[in-house]
């Protein structure tokens, strides 16, 4: 009896069962977002913590904004404050 399950397990692992690569092939593309998309809000928290003026909140509630909302925070926070403040502040 041991035989034969053992000759099926191997015929199932070489004809038509699904391989372990296939899920990593089509899981890499969001692994690689996700891990970008990490990058990318760290880079901006570091940069409005390290860059941002102290005037006021605003470094405050960027940092809150940045850190609570991850990489959609981290967006908005390149796209619209970044290029205001370099543009005022030269860094």
């Amino acid at each position: 009896m041991p035989l034969v399950l053992l000759a099926q397990m191997q015929h199932q692992m070489h004809h038509g069962t699904p391989s372990a690569g296939g899920a990593i092939c089509c899981l890499f593309p969001f692994l690689l977002i996700g891990v970008l998309g990490t990058v990318f809000w760290i880079w901006m928290l570091v940069d409005c913590a390290t860059k941002e003026p102290s005037e006021g909140n605003d470094k405050i509630v960027w940092i809150l904004v940045i850190a609570l909302t991850h990489w959609l925070g981290a967006l908005i926070y390149y796209v619209v404050r970044r290029p205001k403040r370099i543009e005022q502040h030269g860094r």
